[in-house]
């Protein structure tokens, strides 16, 4: 773990300098520039005796969290008859702003071991992975997924949701959960893993604490008043809801499952994808920060309880032991506070950090979480 934004600065200053050309399958290209036919061969090529790629061209850049580009393929005709893509998807860490943004909390490692070593067991709706890997000196990376492309529709903040996308929502997270649900099985298969705790406690740590307070304050317009009026109690109530993890059944969960981070597949059913927060802890924050940011309110107070019940009767399908319902809501409602942190926090970034969301999604997710909170009586839950 880098200790400091100036060491991982510096490190990337040095990696500017030396601007390493990416030659062996698990060298890093340090921009999407350095990407070479050669390169990719290695990568994508490697079952396929004779297939060589013969030209790259990059697509449109998209910078946010990560750098997004797609990547279209030419082949020699061996390549050609093997039926490899003819584009990719990338997500890398090339820039300083995505390194300050994901390394310090583990968020680098994190995507690049659930794309190499969770996501091939889970049996979920996921972007399928290609390639994978990071550098945990300089916390370069680069993910290289199957091209979903016009075949799947990625959700917008304001993404309209019928009862049935969230029921598939709902649906994903408990088969996801159930997997290693209480298991010591968790943590002899993912020993990397962080547990949802240590996660909080870098981030708040890394200053989340601070832009949390800020952004519930620059929020203020979507908040409910009576919730606004007792904005003291909200920083005590969201590192309680964080501590419960720790006395409850870790399984994997995503922990960042706003809806932007949701896809709608051919099939109708709902995916996940950007990974980069995964971790081991309680199914709770999930659950609570799916519902809660995908839903409008009204929606969310009609069809909430059936949700929740639903998500109960599934884990129990997949095997885990009848959870009752009350355990299970007053999880639901403690878990809210951990999600809303997410989005004031982001709101909440101090003026000179690069902006991590656009403030209508963060305004957005912050209001429909805090109805929920407000709706819930959620501070009154511990």
């Amino acid at each position: 773990m880098v200790d400091t934004y100036e060491m991982l600065e510096a490190r990337w200053e040095e990696e500017r300098r030396s601007c390493p050309q990416p030659i062996e399958r698990d060298d890093l290209p340090v921009d999407y520039e350095a990407i070479t036919p050669a390169w990719l061969t290695r990568v994508l090529c490697a079952e396929h005796p004779g297939a060589e790629i013969t030209k790259v061209t990059l697509g449109p850049t998209d910078e946010g969290t990560s750098s997004r580009r797609r990547l279209h393929l030419e082949y020699n005709p061996a390549g050609r008859a093997t039926g490899l893509p003819a584009t990719v998807f990338c997500k890398s860490t090339h820039t300083l702003k995505s390194r300050f943004q994901l390394a310090l909390n583990g968020f680098v490692e994190g995507e690049v071991r659930f794309y190499n070593h969770i996501q091939p067991v889970l049996g979920i709706e996921s972007p399928r992975p290609l390639f994978a890997n990071f550098d945990p000196h300089t916390f370069n990376s680069i993910v290289i997924l199957e091209d979903m492309g016009d075949a799947v529709t990625f959700c917008r903040h304001d993404e309209p949701m019928s009862r049935a996308r969230a029921e598939s929502q709902v649906r994903l997270l408990a088969k996801m959960h159930a997997k290693y649900h209480g298991s010591d099985a968790l943590t002899r298969a993912f020993p990397f893993l962080r547990t949802w705790l240590d996660t909080f406690t870098a981030t708040a740590e890394n200053g989340f604490e601070d832009a949390g307070a800020r952004g519930f304050g620059m929020a203020e317009s979507v908040i409910p008043p009576r919730l606004f009026a007792r904005e003291a109690e909200v920083w005590p109530a969201t590192v309680a809801s964080a501590a419960r993890h720790e006395h409850l059944p870790h399984s994997v969960i995503h922990s960042d499952v706003h809806l932007k981070n949701w896809y709608i597949a051919a099939s109708g059913e709902m995916g996940l994808n950007d990974w980069q927060c995964v971790c081991r802890g309680h199914w709770g924050r999930d659950l609570a920060y799916a519902i809660s940011t995908a839903l409008e309110p009204d929606d969310r107070r009609a069809w909430e309880r059936d949700l929740i019940a639903l998500y109960l009767d599934e884990l129990a399908g997949h095997g885990v032991a009848k959870i009752p319902f009350d355990e299970a809501f007053t999880h639901y409602r403690q878990q809210l506070f951990g999600a809303l942190l997410w989005w004031t926090g982001t709101l909440g970034q101090p003026p000179n950090a690069p902006e991590m969301q656009p403030r209508d999604s963060c305004l957005q997710f912050i209001g429909r979480m805090a109805v929920a909170i407000d709706d819930l009586d959620a501070l009154d839950a511990f």
